[in-house]
């Protein structure tokens, strides 16, 4: 089925449909004075006979306290007050775990009783953990999103403090309308002496960056999956419930964080 992208910025937010694996690559570009400290990512979605359509555009914002990712819908325009921005990643002081915005109102920064649609929503909560191997083995991933209401539409999330965010409920374990994913386990191979996962030729290079996300209630079915196929690219596949935005996140926060020391 043909992906409809026609409004990126609807698009970037609706789930994939269910039953469609969205198959998208991401190029890293560290060219000029400053980019090898901050690159710019493209998001592209694969077409048939290796035709790409451009779908967003991330890059992290220079003097910002923490790791801060704008999300765009232009290429060219990475601005945070720019018409084609989209979202954000930040991530905590530790660089441990992060969370996705879209480009509504931060509460904080609001005096007046906004109306709640205004308001900024969370899309996703990443957290990395370090393992029993330190930094030598695989991470562990806990990525948390929010859940689908019967007409499969997500539930909407606009924390007012922070008791509301989605790092909160997963931490009090208030985990109603919140789905938790987690990073599937690799498995040793003693012929590669890695650790390895089975992405089905999408995924060509080792790298303690590639991952997979599941559900612990079906860890077959892949919600979403990023690896290295290059110096600079890599594949990014999602499923439903989840968007290119999330995804894309998400993979931004694999470059970024501390614990992904190679």
């Amino acid at each position: 089925p043909l992906i409809d992208v026609d409004d990126l910025e609807e698009f970037a937010v609706r789930p994939a449909p269910q039953g469609v694996t969205v198959k998208c690559r991401i190029t890293r570009d560290k060219k000029g004075m400053d980019r090898g400290m901050y690159p710019t990512y493209y998001l592209h979605l694969e077409r048939e006979h290796g035709k790409k359509v451009f779908l967003l555009a991330g890059r992290k914002r220079k003097k910002s306290k923490t790791s801060n990712y704008l999300i765009s819908i232009d290429p060219t325009d990475l601005s945070r007050g720019g018409e084609s921005y989209i979202g954000k990643l930040r991530s905590n002081l530790m660089g441990t775990k992060f969370t996705v915005y879209d480009n509504g109102v931060n509460p904080m920064k609001t005096t007046s009783s906004l109306e709640a649609s205004t308001l900024r929503q969370e899309l996703a909560a990443i957290c990395y953990e370090t393992n029993v191997l330190g930094f030598k083995g695989p991470r562990k991933m806990s990525v948390i999103i929010p859940g689908m209401n019967m007409d499969h539409e997500r539930v909407s999330i606009r924390p007012r403090n922070e008791h509301e965010t989605l790092l909160a409920r997963w931490q009090n374990k208030n985990t109603e309308s919140v789905i938790e994913l987690h990073n599937k386990t690799p498995v040793w191979n003693d012929d590669t002496q890695s650790y390895v996962l089975n992405f089905h030729g999408r995924v060509t290079q080792a790298s303690v960056k590639n991952f997979q996300i599941i559900h612990d209630n079906d860890p077959d079915y892949i919600v979403m999956q990023f690896g290295r196929v290059a110096e600079d690219v890599f594949t990014m596949d999602y499923n439903y419930p989840m968007c290119a935005l999330q995804a894309f996140s998400i993979a931004l926060s694999s470059f970024d964080s501390k614990l992904a020391c190679e």
